[in-house]
């Protein structure tokens, strides 16, 4: 499903780009310390589990979020957005998942068809080391705020962050759907996520990523921002770009759709500045994102709807160049 993207003689005064960056700027950012790899030793998981730590060197009270990243990626990844959140008062916790490249699991290891669930499992244990994880971190002891915790995820991490605020998949090897939320997590970020599976995944789909064949949206109810390109058309479904929409039109309560038009699987470079992978850079589609989702954080957490409630209005018509906001 592509939109229309307006001229730019049809665009009406103060939704160019730089008047919604400078409306939805937060204060200026502030130094960042990173400390990588913290590991936690892991012996079920069979590979200790490497942590990032991002968090702004001054501040009180920071709130916290936990990062997914999408296949085959690891720790370093998505600084484009990772970093301007901890420069901007957040505290940005990364692992690196199984199937992340730099893990290399064998096409035969026995973790391969459980790595969606592995990758949950990270999460919680990283919600459960948070205490040793703000240790390691020079200046961050007594600085967390713990009541105040968000996940995020792109493509295979918007799973995996969606299933933490509810999402229910029927896991391919027991044929059961369990309650995997954590009450911890009270918000979050799914960009450019998977939707419902069905008959319109395709072969490749249910072959290599049987945790997609059944999703129960239904019971995402926790407060969200979804991000979709209207041109990431995925070699996993037949419906097009509208299937990275389904996190928001399949499930109930507070959530929220931005819309970025002409954006592509990475969103405009999400995942990194130089990063090969990404076949639509755009800086200013970046800006956007990085903005975005930091006013809904800060929205959703409960500090300050100000940046969020601009957006809301700037993006609402659909006319702005970059991409349209809606709510439900």
């Amino acid at each position: 499903m592509t939109t229309p993207q307006p001229e730019a003689a049809d665009t009406p005064a103060g939704h160019d780009h730089d008047t919604l960056v400078a409306a939805l700027a937060p204060p200026p950012a502030t130094p960042i310390v990173s400390v990588k790899p913290i590991v936690l030793p892991s012996a079920s998981r069979g590979t200790d589990l490497h942590v990032r730590v991002s968090a702004p060197v001054t501040g009180r009270d920071l709130p916290v979020i936990l990062f997914a990243h999408g296949f085959g990626s690891n720790l370093d990844g998505y600084a484009p957005l990772t970093d301007h959140w901890a420069a901007h008062g957040c505290a940005v916790v990364q692992a690196t998942h199984l199937d992340s490249r730099r893990v290399g699991l064998a096409a035969d290891d026995p973790r391969r068809p459980r790595m969606w669930r592995h990758r949950v499992e990270d999460l919680k244990r990283l919600l459960d080391e948070l205490d040793a994880l703000e240790a390691a971190v020079p200046g961050l002891a007594g600085r967390l705020d713990r009541g105040r915790v968000a996940v995020a995820g792109h493509s295979f991490g918007g799973q995996t962050a969606a299933i933490l605020l509810g999402l229910r998949v029927n896991d391919p090897q027991t044929g059961v759907a369990e309650d995997l939320s954590d009450p911890r997590v009270t918000a979050g970020v799914l960009l450019a996520t998977a939707g419902a599976g069905g008959d319109h995944l395709t072969p490749f789909a249910h072959a290599q990523l049987p945790w997609l064949r059944e999703q129960d949206f239904s019971r995402l109810t926790a407060p969200a921002l979804v991000v979709a390109g209207d041109e990431d058309d995925l070699p996993l479904t037949t419906r097009g770009p509208e299937w990275t929409t389904d996190p928001y039109t399949l499930s109930p309560g507070d959530k929220s759709l931005l819309t970025l038009f002409g954006a592509q699987h990475f969103l405009g470079g999400i995942s990194g500045y130089d990063a090969a992978e990404t076949t639509d850079e755009n800086p200013a589609r970046v800006a956007l994102v990085r903005h975005v989702t930091l006013a809904y954080v800060r929205h959703a957490l409960g500090i300050d709807s100000t940046a969020w409630n601009t957006a809301r209005t700037v993006l609402a018509d659909g006319r702005h160049p970059l991409g349209r906001l809606i709510s439900k």
